[in-house]
Order: structure tokens, then C-alpha cells, then sequence
């Protein structure tokens, strides 16, 4: 039951991806509304969910915060790791944007998306009201998380044909997940772990590289309106799911 259902999360994310790439004409609005479902996201739905299942503290402060930090400060870092290695190798970047790090930040959404098939499969081993609760969530996000796969493999310059095997890897990995809980299951203090430190380094992307872009040379109000309603939609779906 928990593979069948990731399978609408398979759809769902095939369905972002494919957004995102026929609105080439609209770069800048795309980026908006990216950077706002990054936000949401984040916001609204990893950082609650990371508190709530790594409820332990160090030296006062909740472990999934400790993680979320250290999250945005190592995708800091290897972006900056990788723009100097391409400097120091003479290599061209794209409009100033090294590829590697898109391929990175795809492929931290990947693994993203795995731990969404792993908690839908889990959540099943509870109960299918709990199960079906999940998976309402995650099928409904996972637009978004093609939507910004896609987005951040091409923003960094790759080509479209490593931008679409991220984007099928994206959208294979929940079904994956899902059925990797008939062998194991993950602690939820580990899971809540690796939510704060995976909120911390989508927030990075989003606010540190998506949202600039997004409005680089074009009109501001255009553009926050969708970032806006980027956020609003991840709202409206967790409230659904809740």
C-alpha cells in the first residue's frame, strides 16, 4: 500500500519538473515562486516536523536547530568551495554560477525525496489513517520538489539533459523510500536529525542564490507575488494535511 500510494509522488514530481521547464519565457517568475516553495517548505513543513521528532537539546538549544544551522553553513561552504576550485582551474562558470552546485543541491533533494518514501512507508506501519495523512502531505510538496529540482539543476547552468535525469531520479526516490520500510526502519530522532540539517541547506539555496536571481533585472513586484505564493501554497497544503 505505502509503494502503491509514493507512486501519485512519482507523478506529482514528474508534474513540477515539467512546470518549471515550459515557462522558459518567465525565468524570473519561475525563480520567484521556486524561492517561495523552498521557503514554505523549510518553513512550514522540515523545520516544525524536525523539532517535533528530534525534541532533544545541546547546551539549551534543540539538536534539529543546531543541525539547521549547520546545514545552511555547509551549503555555504561548498558552494564557495567549489567557485574558488573552478577560479583556480581557469573553468568558466555560467553567469558567475559554478554547475557543481546545482548538481549538489539536486542531489540533496533526491535524497529528500527518498526520506518522504521512507515516511510514508513508516507512517503505513502505524496505520493506514496515519499513513494516508503522510502521504497527503508528501505527494502534495513533491510538486514543488520537482518544481525546484529542476529549477536549481538549470540555474547553475547545467544542461536540460542532466536537469531531467535529476528531475526522474527526484520523482523514482519516494517510490524507493517507500519501499526500502519493508527492511528497515530509521529512529525518528535521526530522521528529525537530518530534516533540520536538509531545512538549513535549502533555505541557503533559497534566499542566498534562487531568490537573488529571481529578481536580477527584472520588475521586483512581479516576482515577490509569486515568491509569495509560493509560500502560501506550501501553508495551504500543510493546513490540508494537518
Amino acid at each position: 500500500m505505502a509503494v502503491f500510494v509514493a507512486l501519485g509522488a512519482f507523478l506529482m514530481t514528474l508534474a513540477g519538473g515539467w512546470t518549471a521547464q515550459r515557462v522558459t519565457d518567465r525565468r524570473h517568475l519561475v525563480l520567484g515562486l521556486a524561492g517561495g516553495l523552498m521557503l514554505g517548505v523549510v518553513g512550514l513543513d522540515l523545520l516544525p516536523e524536525a523539532l517535533r521528532a528530534a525534541d532533544t537539546e545541546v547546551h539549551g538549544v534543540p539538536v534539529a536547530l543546531l543541525l539547521f544551522v549547520a546545514g545552511f553553513l555547509v551549503a555555504h561552504l561548498v558552494e564557495r568551495l567549489l567557485a574558488a576550485r573552478q577560479a583556480a582551474h581557469g573553468a568558466g562558470e555560467h553567469d558567475g554560477r559554478t554547475p557543481e552546485v546545482g548538481l549538489t543541491a539536486a542531489a540533496a533533494m533526491v535524497g529528500h525525496s527518498a526520506m518522504d518514501g521512507v515516511a510514508i512507508g513508516a507512517a503505513f506501519q502505524v496505520g493506514h489513517g496515519m499513513g494516508l495523512a503522510v502521504a497527503l502531505a508528501v505527494i502534495a510538496h513533491d510538486f514543488a520538489d520537482g518544481f525546484n529540482t529542476f529549477t536549481l539543476t538549470t540555474v547553475y547552468g547545467n544542461a536540460r539533459r542532466r536537469a531531467v535525469a535529476m528531475l526522474v531520479a527526484d520523482a523514482v526516490a519516494p517510490v524507493a523510500g517507500a519501499a526500502s520500510t519493508l527492511l528497515f526502519t530509521i529512529p525518528e530522532p535521526l530522521l528529525g536529525g537530518y530534516l533540520g540539517f536538509f531545512g538549513g541547506a535549502l533555505l541557503y539555496l533559497a534566499a542566498a542564490e534562487i531568490l537573488p536571481e529571481a529578481h536580477h533585472e527584472h520588475p521586483a513586484r512581479p516576482t515577490l507575488l509569486c515568491t509569495v505564493a509560493g509560500a502560501a501554497f506550501i501553508w495551504l497544503v500543510v493546513g490540508i494535511a494537518e
